[in-house]
């Protein structure tokens, strides 16, 4: 008898398993500031001249060169008729002494509308100090190292610095002044106010600006 052989089964071909890999779809930007505390902000959250702000929480506390916390709506309340904040990069920097120097030498004309007149950088209280006293500066330096009020106010230059310019809000609220600009630039902005103010009264009183998103520091 002849012996029949069992054929083998052709082998099968290994087959790998691959594991698909997962495409995270990337996650979309949150829109993360709300105006209220300008710790970073996009274009949509600058203030805009005419604009009347919340107050509370709004870019956070601050400390005046001699070491007193504050907070703008302290400073809106505590004032006559509103707030001048001029921003400056670096106190004792040539640019930002002929600014602090020109607010000096106006301070009279300036406040007398009822405003309260105030710089605003990122500098310590005893770099401000320093700067105030050897300046003969009239009004108080408020100091924010965390950039968050400068910000809130749209002038904050990214990733890091400060827009020299100026911001003037009234004791509603309101802002009647959001400019960017170099040192004669920013008083100028602000003695257009006061003028505004006497010739219409604070009720008319709204100035015409610049865009802050630009440095303009000359």
């Amino acid at each position: 008898m002849v012996e029949l052989r069992k054929r083998k089964a052709p082998a099968q071909p290994l087959v790998t398993e691959r594991k698909s890999k997962k495409i995270q779809a990337p996650a979309a930007s949150k829109r993360s500031v709300q105006k209220d505390n300008g710790n970073s902000q996009t274009s949509d959250d600058t203030p805009k001249v005419g604009d009347k702000l919340n107050l509370d929480q709004f870019g956070g506390d601050v400390e005046t060169n001699d070491g007193q916390k504050t907070t703008l709506k302290d400073l809106v309340y505590a004032s006559k008729a509103g707030v001048v904040l001029f921003t400056y990069p670096r106190a004792s920097t040539p640019g930002c002494t002929k600014q602090a120097c020109l607010f000096r030498d106006h301070y009279n004309s300036l406040s007398e509308s009822g405003l309260a007149i105030y710089g605003l950088s990122t500098d310590s209280p005893r770099a401000n100090t320093t700067f105030k006293t050897k300046q003969g500066l009239p009004y108080p330096l408020l100091c924010n190292p965390s950039s968050s009020l400068i910000a809130a106010i749209g002038l904050k230059k990214l990733p890091k610095g400060t827009i020299r310019g100026v911001f003037v809000l009234d004791k509603q609220g309101k802002v009647l002044v959001l400019q960017a600009g170099g040192p004669d630039a920013t008083v100028d902005a602000v003695q257009k106010l006061v003028a505004e103010l006497k010739e219409q009264g604070p009720d008319a009183a709204t100035v015409r600006v610049n865009s802050p998103a630009k440095d303009q520091d000359k």
